[in-house]
Formats: structure tokens, C-alpha cells, sequence
């Protein structure tokens, strides 16, 4: 190709005269320059996901162009190296909504978790999670203190201060179990020297989370913990570069370009 020297307008090779102005060409007009499409006209976001294996290394990576995938046990296009049976068939969904990464629960019955960064807030019934013990909170009134029996005999029980939320610990089947009561609106999660402590769960730190009653409501603070502290989701979520996913058993690394 060649510039007409007259308006500059692109002419092949062989013509003799521009097919814009009608202007003649010579053996001298200058060859033509390719032209710059911009980054908008082909670009297009690729997001990962990178499997974290238990030694904290990466794994498996999965790559989510666009369109809808779907991670399940049975289902989807993302499926789990080794057996889950934490994982619903079809648990949940990863799409781009535009140029943003969202995750979609299939109403499944682990839920889907996200890693914290630094704080957050929490509503009444939300449900969160650290090391291997997962926590629904309960705004205080909204607990009901246990009835007496039919021949109207009450159990003993510890007495209790007042405070403005309580934490029920959810066990296996998703039956309610170990109740904490905050005092003075703030309680403190870790393996030791906190108001509630693990000390048999290798995957919480020390001083690993707080939440406490605040005047903006119910905060809950990831103290820098080694493994972080994860809230269960509800309906979709955005998802950035870094964020941290925890599916069935599996943990993601979210990777966006």
C-alpha cells in the first residue's frame, strides 16, 4: 500500500492514479503506515482461579474467559481434582458482568465464602468463618432464652451480662451449637488468651478475629491472622484481583488481566 501524496488517502500498489481525489502516483509516494487499533477494540478481561493446596502452594489454575462457568461436584465446567462432598452438584457460577467478575450462589448448602480485607460489617444472621469453625451471629433480643419444661421446671443454667449480640456455632448438619455471649459489645476469636479460644485448631492464629458493637453496627475485624477470616455470601458478589474464595473444601486465588 501507498499514501496518495495528495490527500494522503491509502492507494494499492498497482494503481497508477487514487481512488479518493483522481490525483497520479509516483514511484517516489511513501508506502503506507499499518494502523494502531486500539487496546479497547480487542482487549477483552480473563480472570483465574488458582487452587491453593494445603501447603499454602499454588495448584491447579482454571481460566474463566467470558461467558457463564460453573463450579460443582457433578456439574459445571470447573470441577474439584479429588472428591468434595462438601460441594453441591452445582454450587456456584463465575461470569463478567461488563468488565466486572461476579460470583453467583446456586443456592447451594455449604454457600460460598470470601476472605475479608481487614474489616467488615455484618447483619443479623450473617454467617462467617476462620480456621474450621463457622459462626451465624444473633443480634442479642432476637435470641429466645430456653422454655421451661411441661411440668414448667427450668433447666439450671450459667447467668449471663447483657450485651448486644451473641455468636452460635454451627456444627455438622448445620444444627446450632456452642453459644458465646459478648460482653462489654465486644468479643475476641483466636487459639488463646481471647474470650473464646480454640486451641485444638491448627488453622487459627493466636488473636485471629474480632466483632464488636459499634455505632455503624456489628464489625468484624481480621486481626492478621496467618489464614484470614471468610463471610458467607448472599446471592452475588463482586470479585477483585487477589480475593480470596473458599468453595466446598477448595480455596481460590482470584487473578484478573
Amino acid at each position: 500500500m501507498r499514501l496518495c501524496p495528495n490527500c494522503n488517502s491509502e492507494v494499492g500498489t498497482g494503481n497508477k492514479f487514487c481512488g479518493n481525489c483522481g490525483a497520479k502516483m509516483d514511484a517516489g509516494s511513501k508506502a503506507a503506515k499499518a494502523k494502531t487499533i486500539m487496546f479497547s477494540q480487542f482487549q477483552q478481561k480473563m480472570a483465574r482461579l488458582v487452587l491453593i493446596k494445603g501447603s499454602g502452594q499454588d495448584g491447579t489454575t482454571f481460566y474463566i474467559p467470558s461467558g457463564e462457568h460453573i463450579i460443582g461436584r457433578t456439574e459445571g465446567q470447573i470441577r474439584s481434582e479429588q472428591p468434595d462432598p462438601f460441594l453441591s452438584p452445582a454450587h456456584a457460577k463465575f461470569a463478567f458482568d461488563g468488565e466486572q467478575l461476579v460470583i453467583h450462589d446456586l443456592e447451594s448448602q455449604n454457600g460460598v465464602f470470601i476472605r475479608i480485607k481487614e474489616e467488615m460489617y455484618l447483619n443479623p444472621g450473617d454467617v462467617f468463618m476462620l480456621g474450621k469453625q463457622v459462626f451465624r451471629l444473633i443480634e442479642s433480643q432476637d435470641y429466645n432464652e430456653p422454655a421451661p419444661e411441661e411440668d414448667g421446671t427450668y433447666f439450671y443454667f450459667t447467668p449471663h451480662m447483657p450485651s448486644k449480640f451473641l455468636l452460635v456455632r454451627l456444627l455438622q448438619g448445620g444444627i446450632d451449637g456452642d453459644i458465646y455471649r459478648a460482653e462489654e459489645n465486644v468479643l475476641t476469636i483466636g487459639r488463646e488468651g481471647n474470650a473464646v479460644d480454640f486451641p485444638s485448631d491448627p488453622f487459627i492464629s493466636g488473636n485471629h478475629a474480632r466483632i464488636e458493637f459499634t455505632a455503624d453496627g456489628f464489625k468484624l475485624t481480621d486481626l492478621n491472622s496467618r489464614n484470614g477470616t471468610f463471610f458467607r455470601i448472599k446471592e452475588r458478589r463482586a470479585l477483585y484481583h487477589g480475593d480470596f474464595v473458599y468453595i466446598g473444601q477448595q480455596l481460590f486465588r482470584v487473578e484478573i488481566t
